[in-house]
């Protein structure tokens, strides 16, 4: 299977699902609201550019804004159909109001999920930030794991992942056996490695693998002081300051490293990028298409040890 602009499809670990190297997140999709809470028309059109990109998977999550990201989907493929080989992938989240996150609330989640896009089944569904509950209750009888579970064995999912940021935490979910794909975000970037061990692991377990915000929220890509949801040290934007001017002796931009350094780490079956305009897909295939070669990396690695401001 091949996909325009993007020939690089592989299956996602044992679970054969065909992804492209890059997939589009959609956590901001659908905002803002119009005044009756549905997502805005610029909002649905965006849905549909996301749909006809070049790129296979598109990732949403029942808490994107507030059920829009996947509302807006839904009417984009309800008028327009979902292209063949592009697969709408999802996330099992907490009750908002209640933080209540069981077997019950995981079905109710899936429920409210596949109303909004009009699908009756998903391709992969994840666990998504379980920090309302702890990971005893997690596989209680009764929790939210058996909910998951239930979901693959009536296959209405044909996949279960789990979906979070804290590395102990992710662990501990990742050896259990019981998923098929880890979703890791800001923990593998250029100016952090720690998920390398994590994705190693759930790897040698034939899980797929899917990195998340290889930008770490906007600092490599050159909008914002904040990475991974908090404002940057003085330490960390020195250090990027660095990669940036090595970057520019290379003729490179730190966005195209940024994602790059992603791209090309073997452990890694896609990387997940927020896309919030239509435009950022053709910057996106740029960046992409941009040549790296590899002395530049060791170039990079002669920088040191970029000071993360993630301590889990």
């Amino acid at each position: 299977m091949t996909l325009s602009g993007d020939p690089h499809v592989r299956p996602l670990g044992g679970t054969g699902l065909p992804v492209s190297t890059i997939s589009l997140g959609t956590s901001t999709l659908g905002n803002p609201a119009q005044p009756n809470g549905s997502p805005a028309p610029e909002s649905v059109e965006l849905a549909r550019t996301l749909l006809s990109s070049p790129y296979a998977v598109i990732d949403t999550s029942n808490a994107y804004a507030q059920g829009r990201s996947e509302a807006a989907l839904g009417q984009a493929i309800g008028a327009f159909g979902l292209p063949a080989g592009r697969h709408i992938v999802s996330k099992a989240d907490a009750d908002p109001e209640t933080g209540r996150f069981d077997r019950d609330r995981v079905w109710r989640s899936f429920e409210e999920t596949t109303a909004r896009l009009g699908l009756e089944t998903l391709p992969l569904l994840h666990l998504h930030d379980p920090y309302t509950i702890t990971v005893e209750e997690a596989f209680a009888r009764g929790g939210a794991v058996q909910g998951m579970i239930e979901l693959r064995e009536q296959r209405l999912v044909g996949a279960i992942g789990i979906a979070a940021g804290e590395i102990q935490l992710m662990t501990r979910y990742v050896t259990s056996g019981a998923f098929d794909v880890l979703l890791t975000h800001n923990r593998y970037t250029l100016v952090d490695r720690r998920a390398e061990e994590l994705m190693a692991d759930a790897a040698a377990r034939d899980m797929g693998v899917f990195n998340a915000a290889p930008f770490g929220g906007g600092l490599l890509a050159g909008r914002g002081t904040r990475y991974a949801y908090r404002e940057a040290s003085a330490e960390l934007l020195a250090w990027v300051d660095r990669a940036r001017e090595l970057c520019h002796a290379w003729s490179i931009e730190l966005a195209a490293a940024a994602l790059h350094f992603s791209l090309r780490c073997p452990l890694i079956h896609s990387t997940v990028v927020g896309v919030s305009r239509p435009e950022r897909i053709t910057q996106l295939e740029d960046l992409r298409r941009t040549s790296i070669p590899d002395d530049f990396w060791t170039a990079l690695d002669a920088l040191g040890r970029p000071p993360s401001t993630i301590d889990d």
